[in-house]
């Protein structure tokens, strides 16, 4: 079959590798569709210390089952199915403490295990074992069910910092990620919701898509100044820093409201990690910071319902569907963010 390879950093080649066989305990999966987000891109330029090459990278999974292990229960040929990408033990403390997004042995698709860039796909008895495979609900596309897993993280992050009724809302970072903490907020019943970037052309894409309250360019417009205008003043409620900078950390603390809650959802590169902190500020408006990383296999399947219902629509995000063989242009769009959401399609794009 057909699979593209991780090896290297600069190293990513879609070649011909031997067809995976699934054990008695594992699923096995036509891949459909696998969205690409942006720790694939930072795989492919400077590799990851969870993953050993050489390995099928690819997280964000949905396809088809084609083969049910002997003492495999529940599934059958032909099932549509989302996957989860990290996989908890289900055995540590922080798994039977129902902390599964921070399970000490976590595992992932694409990491330790074959990912889903590729036409065939194993499902181990690890994620069964976590309840990681979820049905498809009715006529959802495969596409759409990609986006499952970055949702998930999304709705882990908003559960910690409790979003929902008449909260005010700052999305920093107008990725796919932060357009899907955009669509979310207003799920779970935020009454005002700004986007923010400091990349202009990446900025009006999202905000055409996700329709913001207010879409604030931070390379032109005062971040701050606006931020209190749209807020009477006060700050937002909730901000969530969906971007790499830490600049944007320490913009989060000292415009948040008192009271306000700050989620940490983009993770600082690992060779500038520290951030400047007034801790009088924290202190004296009570706010919260919370860190967000990862999901639960039952957030997954939240996440997946969401969708389903149209809470959070998605298929407006995804802006590029791209045959397997381009997996590198994938990338590049990624990258450069001329997309929101690219899709791989192992097994062909439609016409």
């Amino acid at each position: 079959m057909r699979a593209a390879l991780f090896t290297s950093p600069g190293n990513l080649d879609v070649v011909d590798v031997e067809t995976p066989q699934a054990t008695a305990d594992e699923l096995k999966i036509r891949v459909e569709s696998c969205a690409t987000c942006g720790t694939d891109a930072k795989i492919f330029h400077h590799g990851h210390p969870r993953l050993d090459p050489p390995q099928i990278i690819g997280h964000e999974i949905a396809g088809e089952i084609i083969d049910v292990g002997a003492n495999t229960t529940g599934f059958a040929p032909g099932d549509r199915v989302q996957v989860i990408a990290a996989v908890p033990c289900e055995e540590c403390w922080a798994c039977k403490a129902g902390k599964q997004g921070i399970c000490i042995n976590q595992t992932s698709m694409g990491y330790q295990f074959a990912g889903g860039f590729a036409e065939e796909m194993v499902i181990p008895a690890a994620v069964l074992k976590a309840n990681g495979v979820n049905k498809i609900p009715g006529d959802l596309s495969f596409d759409e069910a990609s986006v499952t897993e970055p949702l998930a993280c999304v709705l882990n992050a908003q559960r910690l910092v409790h979003v929902g009724e008449g909260d005010t809302v700052l999305v920093m970072g107008a990725g796919p990620i932060g357009c899907l903490h955009v669509r979310l907020a207003r799920a779970l019943g935020a009454k005002h919701v700004m986007l923010a970037d400091i990349n202009g052309d990446r900025l009006a894409l999202s905000a055409n898509a996700v329709r913001p309250d207010r879409a604030i360019d931070m390379s032109s417009e005062d971040l701050a100044a606006i931020v209190l205008e749209e807020t009477h003043g006060v700050g937002p409620s909730v901000i969530i820093t969906a971007a790499p900078a830490g600049a944007a950390q320490e913009q989060a603390i000292a415009m948040a409201a008192p009271g306000g809650r700050v989620s940490f959802f983009g993770g600082l590169p690992k060779d500038k990690p520290m951030i400047a902190v007034d801790s009088n500020v924290v202190h004296y408006r009570e706010l919260i910071l919370a860190g967000a990383n990862g999901s639960s296999p039952a957030q997954n399947a939240e996440a997946l319902a969401l969708i389903a219902s149209g809470k959070v629509p998605v298929a407006d995000l995804i802006t590029h569907r791209m045959s397997l063989e381009n997996v590198k242009g994938a990338i590049d769009a990624v990258t450069s963010g001329d997309a929101i959401k690219v899709v791989i399609k192992p097994q062909g794009v439609s016409a």
